[in-house]
C-alpha cells in the first residue's frame, strides 16, 4: 500500500509565497517514480502543474512557468513545489501524483487560497 500526503496549503495573499511538501509512504521505490503536481480550481478540470522526474527533469504548465518549482528528496521520499508570486487564480486543491508505468498513486490533496 502507497501513501501520498501532501501538507503546506493555506491562505496567501496575492504576490505571496508558499512550499507545498508531498511525502510518500509504504511500498514505493520513490527515486523510479515521475511526480507531478497538479490542481484542480472550483468548477474546472484538474491540470498538470509540474513533472520532476527520476532523473531531475522538470516541465511546467505555462501559467505557472517562472514562477513554481518543483523538487524532489529522494532520501526523504518526498516531493515540493515551491510557489512564488502567487495570484488569485492559483487558488485551487493541490494534488502529488506518483507514477511509473501502469502505477499510479495520488494523495488527497491540500487547499491553497490566494487572497487578499
Amino acid at each position: 500500500q502507497v501513501q501520498l500526503v501532501e501538507s503546506g496549503g493555506g491562505l496567501v495573499q496575492p504576490g505571496g509565497s508558499r512550499g507545498l511538501s508531498c511525502a510518500a509512504s509504504g511500498t514505493i521505490f520513490f527515486p523510479i517514480y515521475t511526480m507531478n503536481w497538479y490542481r484542480q480550481a472550483p468548477g474546472k478540470q484538474r491540470e498538470l502543474v509540474a513533472t520532476i522526474r527520476s532523473g531531475g527533469s522538470t516541465n511546467y504548465a505555462d501559467s505557472v512557468q517562472g514562477r513554481f518549482t518543483i523538487s524532489r528528496d529522494n532520501a526523504k521520499n518526498t516531493v515540493y513545489l515551491q510557489m512564488n508570486s502567487l495570484k488569485p487564480e492559483d487558488t485551487a486543491v493541490y494534488y502529488c501524483n506518483a507514477n511509473s508505468h501502469s502505477l499510479t498513486f495520488w494523495g488527497q490533496g491540500t487547499l491553497l487560497t490566494v487572497s487578499s
